[in-house]
């Protein structure tokens, strides 16, 4: 709930003790998402709460039409994606900390000024929701791994999203990154440099310093899940393999489940002895951290489990 606390300094709440019980509108707005999982989620999530609100599908890169909507009274809160997380920013009134420093909007909220006027908050709870589904699945995470090298496949926005939860709530000693390109790393340390400065980004770029390196604690992959053709897309997962094999104690978390939510990553992690989460598990704490944003108040559990188990099945052929 500290992301929920820390909202407050944004501006007071809008809601008033009938707020949940009157018909509201909550948006995702994207590029590709007519198959998205996140209205089936958040209906889940609203029932659980008794909360009369409605989630829809705003399939647009419309800045526009992205304002109109926000501008619109009955919009209480918003949900935004790829290719929309950078370039709607922007447009927001504020942003959070956690948006600054990841470099993208996943999640806007409304706050009021001193003057009662609505403002629109950008925050990202991406990170949020990696952190909490590593504490669901290890309460003592954060003490066990502190100070321990921690490791992020990936150079894209989901990587950056995953080196802030590291960063910010993990400790580690430092972050390695396995990535087809290491420029796309370069750019994410230079970022980082700024935004957290003092967080330790170590590019890994062959299988000798893969070998060389400390066993880390923690691993978050953000790849897509599809056989590695490139040179460099099949030297990262070598070094990935190099890295699993290397201890039998540890935790990955891999963010991506389309098209099964039993990734290669995943597989291969769990049969060298890795414990193992799901990214539908990620994305489900993911849309919870949203709720609690809107709803101001802590999630129904009940209805988080229910959430988890709508979109359990192996072969679970959706996106957020």
């Amino acid at each position: 709930m500290d992301i929920l606390q820390n909202s407050y300094e944004y501006g007071r709440s809008p809601l008033t003790s009938s707020s949940l019980s009157k018909p509201s509108n909550t948006f995702l707005f994207g590029g590709n998402i007519s198959r998205s999982l996140s209205p089936l989620l958040h209906g889940i999530l609203f029932r659980s709460m008794n909360a009369s609100w409605a989630y829809h599908l705003a399939q647009t890169t419309d800045k526009t039409e992205f304002l109109a909507k926000l501008a619109d009274p009955t919009c209480v809160g918003a949900s935004i994606t790829m290719p929309n997380k950078v370039a709607f920013g922007p447009l927001l009134d504020s942003l959070t900390a956690e948006a600054r420093g990841i470099g993208a909007v996943n999640t806007a909220f409304v706050r009021l000024d001193s003057t009662g006027k609505r403002r629109w908050i950008g925050t990202n709870t991406d990170c949020v929701g990696i952190r909490e589904a590593i504490l669901q699945r290890d309460p003592h995470a954060v003490s066990t791994t502190k100070g321990k090298p921690a490791m992020v496949i990936g150079g894209g926005g989901a990587a950056r999203s995953a080196i802030y939860a590291l960063g910010k709530w993990f400790s580690p000693s430092e972050i390695y990154v396995a990535n087809r390109m290491k420029s796309e790393v370069d750019d994410i340390v230079k970022f980082f440099s700024t935004t957290m400065p003092g967080i330790k980004v170590r590019y890994i770029p062959d299988l000798d310093t893969a070998h060389e390196l400390l066993s880390p604690s923690l691993i978050i992959g953000t790849i897509p899940d599809y056989p590695p053709s490139e040179p460099g897309e099949v030297l990262c997962w070598q070094i990935c393999e190099c890295i699993l094999e290397k201890s039998k104690e540890g935790l990955l978390v891999d963010m991506c489940y389309m098209p099964s939510t039993e990734t290669r990553l995943l597989c291969t992690a769990r049969d060298a002895g890795w414990s193992v989460i799901r990214g539908t598990e990620v994305l489900v704490r993911v849309c919870v951290a949203q709720q609690d944003l809107w709803l101001e108040k802590e999630s129904n559990e009940k209805g988080v489990e229910e959430a988890i188990a709508a979109i359990a099945m192996p072969n679970s052929n959706v996106k957020l």
